[in-house]
């Protein structure tokens, strides 16, 4: 985005003729004009020039005199044709020339104006001023390294030009030379400490070198000596605006919008300004200020654009950036900023055309960052490592890119450089620099400590609101609890094969329930299941942060449970705004969301034992289990013969449905030791990665094992998913990041599950299902023990028959699959957080129990039971 519009330094006013020559009788009369123009008499000198020019009507002096007052009343046609007449009856004179030149440069008439300078110099080859004009002409005309050596010229004939050096430093900078910029314009300032565009120009190459303090610093100076600089403040704003203060930044435009009231590129700027201060509206009517003065604005379009993705205003966007693209095609940004709204459309292809021709103007790491992203969208995890590994040798310490890109190559399962990589974003995350997402923080580090400390950076750079909303004023107590839940997933997807039950059997005389629906508008079988089952299910995946969470106040929600944390797609912001009095994050973000805004995390004693819970901002809210089902999931009746899955006809089939990025080198180390110890046996895995096939093929052999021995399954309609279970033996859990739904799948299929359980919230969540299942003989203690579990399950039959009769048993006894009784807690939870806020204490620790815990602050001292 333009933020700023450095200009060159003023230059000296047109000079009058060394020797204004005139006739005999108008000796005076032209010597009196020049003396009242040397005192700022100017309306005199003009009265006196006409009356010259009445009597003799080419006198050179008198029109030399005249051409310099049009200049300066800006009126550059008739300054242009008086000087022309003067230069044209003093052919010798070199001032004439020069002064010539000018008019001719102000009318825009730049190739003219260059044959005057040069006629100029032939006849005083050591004249400064017009090297000086002449170098001014050509920057003028974008012919740097021309402007350059003319500037150098006139310093070669006066070293203490102030101006030319000054100027001198623009051409070098357009030259991209900033380190001589930066000393030319201190050689200007050195001559004359009071030069304010020398102090703004030095400025400008401070901030292009990444010196935004010392660049304000030199605004700061330039408008001391000028304060009503429209051109200082308005660079003055883009440093504040790069600082984050953009307040201040906000009000220098405004000022410098004082002095120049219609200035485009300010107006611009203005927009930006505001839109970081998320006051859209208010940076629309700015670009639309600034588009009435410029209709061919192209930077002010792509921002509009940026700004109305940000309401949800796609169709007005994509107008916007494509009138950016129409005007400016090689403009690089406005191609980016079109990607972006075609990519939170979903219209992914599109996206990945414009950040492709983005990319072919301007490689830069924004654009291979959006293009990482929409390739991954599009399920080329391979192409989209390689674009994030692109732009991290553009800029090695781009937000979070260090941890996206590694997730990445995870989905690929590319573990080069893996344990290196990791030391590296551990590193970064402990000094508190944004390295990596939250999410992908579950999967790379089994760390509760540094996922709490990922997710508070992610909360400060990602979740603080710039325009925030104000307090929430206390609702009058509901006849029936208020329940909100806020989810983008409310479609075929692993929410619904958890959760859909549970909303179902909702106490209705005890709850109201809503549905949030953050994702995109679909008529899927789950959709149409949860539009039945809600109280009220609202399609608000199309409104910004704001709006939703103020519909959520206007319907008084009492408890606000966000099901997708730092998932794709979910919008914590949402909860930032503080949507609902309580607010809860539960099931679709396995790990702390490290935010003031969310006042409890639901969990179970195994997910979140009580010396854990020092790692999670939250106050945990404890279920007795954590994870529900949906006990009217049917399993299709098709039954699948080892050859339809590429199985062999015999041997032991261990599988794992876990998405690829789960699997670590440490999981498959353990698998493949696994195999090598049970003969015969295979592996069936998920097959949705053609690049992870090949690599995890790969590594089964570095590691002794024949690459047949993994057998990949393509994805299946739910029902014949579930039913593909029963084709295999064993399920080998992943970690850190465990199953959770495909572990309730695998149970309610009749397939034993194998877990080792580490030290954070999603590296336990299997262990928990176990526990509800009733199966706590498949919780290995280490992973020694979960290697020797799995290879005796495999070696002896009556043991893996016993555990799996334990497993069709649970389908009918367990509490995993008591969806009523689930139900029936949760409501319980939510009553006893109600009935606290109603009675004004904080949030606390809320046991299984139905106690409470002793103290704590949600600061994450250790709680004491």
């Amino acid at each position: 985005m333009s933020r700023r519009n450095p200009r060159a330094a003023a230059r000296p006013l047109p000079t009058p003729p060394s020797r204004p020559p005139a006739a005999a009788p108008t000796v005076a009369a032209i010597q009196q004009a020049w003396a009242h123009f040397g005192k700022g008499e100017l309306g005199q000198a003009q009265s006196l020039g006409r009356a010259i020019l009445a009597q003799e009507a080419e006198h050179p002096g008198a029109l030399t005199l005249l051409g310099i007052l049009m200049a300066q009343a800006s009126r550059p046609e008739e300054a242009a044709d008086l000087l022309g007449r003067a230069a044209a009856r003093l052919p010798q004179e070199p001032a004439a020339h020069n002064n010539h030149g000018n008019a001719l440069r102000d009318l825009g008439r730049h190739l003219s104006a260059l044959g005057c300078y040069e006629r100029a110099l032939a006849l005083k080859p050591d004249y400064s001023e017009a090297y000086f004009n002449r170098g001014l002409t050509l920057q003028e005309l974008g012919r740097y390294d021309e402007a350059l050596a003319s500037y150098d010229r006139a310093l070669a004939v006066n070293p203490s030009y102030v101006a030319a050096w000054d100027n001198r430093g623009t051409a070098l900078r357009a030259l991209d030379r900033l380190k001589d910029a930066l000393a030319s314009h201190d050689r200007a300032i050195s001559l004359k400490p009071n030069h304010a565009a020398a102090h703004n120009n030095r400025g400008v190459v401070l901030q292009e070198l990444g010196s935004t303090e010392a660049a304000l610093a030199s605004f700061e100076r330039a408008l001391a000596i000028q304060p009503d600089d429209a051109e200082a403040l308005n660079n003055r704003g883009a440093a504040l605006h790069d600082l984050e203060r953009f307040e201040s930044a906000l009000l220098s435009y405004d000022q410098a919008l004082a002095a120049r009231p219609l200035h485009a590129d300010t107006l611009n700027n203005r927009g930006v300004t505001l839109h970081a201060l998320e006051r859209f509206d208010e940076a629309l009517e700015s670009y639309t200020r600034a588009l009435a003065l410029k209709p061919n604005f192209a930077a002010a379009h792509s921002n509009r654009g940026v700004t109305l993705t940000s309401l949800k205003r796609f169709d007005e966007a994509l107008a916007s950036h494509r009138q950016a693209v129409a005007i400016a095609p090689r403009g690089a940004r406005a191609h980016l900023n079109l990607g972006v709204t075609y990519h939170q459309l979903g219209r992914h292809r599109d996206a990945l055309a414009s950040y492709e021709r983005a990319l072919a103007i301007e490689p830069n790491a924004d654009g291979y960052r959006n293009e990482g992203e929409t390739l991954e969208a599009l399920g080329r995890h391979a192409d989209a490592a390689a674009s994030y590994r692109q732009a991290l040798s553009l800029e090695p310490t781009a937000r979070f890119l260090a941890g996206i890109c590694r997730q990445a190559r995870m989905q690929i399962c590319d573990w080069a450089d893996l344990d290196t990589e990791l030391a590296c974003i551990a590193m970064a995350i402990e000094r508190g620099e944004p390295a990596a997402t939250p999410f992908s923080m579950l999967s790379l580090l089994d760390s509760p400590p540094l996922q709490r400390r990922a997710a508070q950076i992610w909360v400060r750079e990602e979740c603080t609101p710039r325009r925030g909303m104000p307090p929430l004023a206390p609702y009058p107590q509901h006849d029936r609890i208020r329940v909100g839940y806020f989810s983008a997933d409310f479609r075929n997807h692993a929410l619904a094969a958890l959760a859909a039950e549970l909303f179902e059997k909702h106490d209705r005389s005890r709850f109201e329930i809503t549905a949030f629906s953050l994702g995109p508008d679909v008529r899927d079988e789950f959709r149409m299941r949860a539009e039945a089952a809600f109280d009220r299910f609202l399609p608000v995946g199309g409104l910004p942060d704001h709006e939703v969470a103020a519909l959520a106040r206007r319907l008084e929600i009492d408890i606000a449970i966000d099901l997708g944390g730092y998932t794709r797609h979910a919008r914590p912001r949402i909860m930032a705004l503080r949507a609902a009095p309580i607010q809860a994050s539960w099931l679709g973000y396995l790990g702390t969301m490290g935010a003031d805004f969310i006042d409890y995390l639901l969990a179970d004693p195994v997910i979140v034992p009580a010396e854990s819970r020092q790692h999670y901002t939250e106050r945990i809210a404890y279920l007795p289990s954590y994870q529900p089902n949906d006990s009217l999931r049917v399993i299709a009746q098709k039954s699948f013969t080892r050859s339809e899955l590429g199985l062999p006809p015999q041997g032991f089939v261990f599988c794992c449905f876990n998405a690829s990025y789960k699997i670590t080198p440490e999981t498959f180390g353990s698998w493949m030791r696994v195999l090598a110890a049970t003969p015969g046996s295979v592996l069936l895995l998920l097959g949705d990665s053609p690049g992870a096939e090949r690599n995890l093929r790969r590594h089964a052999a570095d590691r002794g094992i024949g690459s047949e021995r993994l057998v990949f399954a393509p994805k299946l309609p739910f029902g014949e998913y579930l039913a593909r279970y029963r084709a295999a033996d064993l399920f080998l859990d992943t970690s850190p990041y465990n199953a959770g739904t495909t572990a309730s799948d695998a149970l309610w299929a009749g397939l034993p599950v194998l877990t080792c359980p580490g030290k954070a919230f999603a590296s336990r969540v299997a262990a928990s299902v176990l526990t509800s299942a009733g199966l706590p003989e498949l919780i290995a203690a280490d992973r020694l023990a979960y290697e020797r579990r799995a290879i005796a399950l495999a070696t002896d039959p009556t043991l893996l028959a016993e555990i799996r009769r334990k497993v069709t048993q649970a389908r009918a006894t367990a509490p995993l699959f008591d969806t009523v009784a689930f139900t029936g807690n949760l409501e319980s939870l939510y009553a006893r957080m109600y009935r606290r806020h109603r009675s004004g204490l904080p949030a606390t620790h809320l046991l299984a129990d139905g106690t409470e815990a002793a103290g704590a602050a949600a600061d994450g001292m250790q709680v004491q039971t």
